[in-house]
């Protein structure tokens, strides 16, 4: 699909001529497909703007860069040197305004079931206002009265959506590896190769787990104290191992023949990061030295000072949480989703194993569905027979997103 023909979207209210020319070149895509992509890249574009806000060398650049900075920032009401529009506070409100942008369209579209209806028709169009919309809501949220009380009671409002987000994220993850494992099994009835590929990746997987539950070890604890890391380590840890052996255990692959290390090798993966995250959160320690001088402990001595394991905490956040989006966004339909989680899979004599084993072939669908070029991209209009996925659940999520992506952008408190 190509992404970066959807931002003309935008553009199409003011010249329909350029979008295309523009779509023109790009490859067929489905209608129900670029929405959400859309919806996507909405979403991606204030996370940005919430990594520039807690950005200290962009804040920097920006005082030396700007001319007269310091005017400019009392002229908008922003501070003295702009500090109102950069850090923890500013992050909590840009967020604030995407989920209440989400929530309000979660709303808006419950129990919508024909794309032909008038909420459908809102849902799938309107691109440059639902634009305004959303900038609209993340501005007004630096207007709201008693800042400090909102800020206090919507960070607990935050970690309780980020937690919930977690367990949509494993969810994700857990059909993700199931149509892989899928996929490349069917694959090996016909080239051993697949089987190889499937071995290899699996090893990657956990050596990528094992690697980085030692390194934990290494850094975040030590021989005196450091009890509660041991603890989250040793446990997390152990529970991967757990899940593994239950993955290749008898009753489980009677019941799931798909099922194996692969699934839960990602899982230990993802795992280890919601560890490293909370190991890199946590207040560090500090205890008295031979010579009565606080020092700190638990923490990596090359990120003393310098917040590097939260830095590199939030890059890896942001990325799975844009590949788990983007995932969701390229997935046809969310129903082939649920009926993998409840073991309901396409005959082996019908799966073709591919590398690109998300996307599902367009032959078929090109075959039943409508299509229309319109003088610029062609789209199938795949939801004319009815939604192929829910809209209200496809806000809701993108709901949680938000107030996830604002806690690991401001390190969980």
């Amino acid at each position: 699909t190509c992404v970066f023909c959807l931002t003309f979207q935008l553009a199409c209210c003011c010249g329909t001529a350029a979008c295309s020319l523009c779509c023109k070149c790009c490859p067929k895509i489905k209608q129900s497909t670029s929405t959400r992509f859309m919806y996507a890249l909405y979403f991606i574009l204030v996370t940005i703007i919430c990594c520039v806000m807690m950005s200290t060398t962009v804040a920097n650049e920006m005082k030396t860069h700007i001319p007269f900075y310091k005017q400019m920032c009392k002229g908008i009401q922003a501070g003295e040197m702009c500090e109102k529009l950069v850090g923890y506070s500013a992050v909590y409100k840009v967020c604030f305004g995407m989920a209440c942008f989400f929530f309000l369209f979660f709303l808006f579209t419950i129990k919508i079931n024909s794309s032909k209806s008038c909420r459908a028709y809102i849902h799938n169009g309107f691109w440059l206002v639902k634009l305004i919309l959303l900038a609209a809501m993340c501005s007004g949220a630096f207007f709201i009265p008693d800042q400090d009380t909102f800020l206090n009671v919507w960070r607990y409002v935050g970690a309780t959506g980020g937690f919930l987000f977690i367990a949509i994220q494993l969810i994700l993850l857990v059909e993700f590896a199931h149509k892989w494992n899928k996929n490349w099994t069917a694959g090996a009835n016909h080239k051993q190769m697949w089987n190889g590929l499937l071995a290899l990746v699996t090893l990657i997987l956990y050596s990528v787990a094992v690697a980085a539950l030692i390194l934990m070890a290494l850094f975040y604890t030590r021989s005196e104290g450091c009890m509660y890391n041991k603890v989250l380590i040793g446990v997390n840890g152990g529970l991967c191992l757990f899940v593994s052996l239950v993955a290749i255990s008898p009753c489980v692959q009677n019941r799931q023949p798909h099922s194996g290390l692969l699934q839960s090798g990602v899982i230990s993966c993802y795992v280890m990061y919601l560890t490293f995250s909370a190991l890199s959160s946590k207040p560090p320690e500090t205890i008295l030295d031979e010579n009565n001088q606080n020092i700190t402990i638990c923490v990596p001595e090359f990120s003393q000072g310098l917040h590097r394991d939260e830095n590199l905490v939030t890059g890896l956040g942001t990325t799975i949480l844009f590949g788990c989006i983007l995932y969701s966004c390229l997935t046809s339909t969310t129903r082939s989703s649920s009926e993998a989680l409840r073991g309901i899979y396409a005959t082996p004599e019908t799966e073709v194993a591919r590398c690109c084993f998300c996307c599902v072939p367009d032959g078929d669908a090109d075959a039943e569905e409508h299509i229309e070029k319109r003088g610029g991209q062609t789209v199938i209009y795949d939801e004319k027979k009815g939604t192929v996925y829910s809209y209200a659940y496809f806000h809701f999520v993108f709901f949680l997103a938000s107030l996830y992506v604002m806690m690991t952008v401001t390190h969980w408190f």
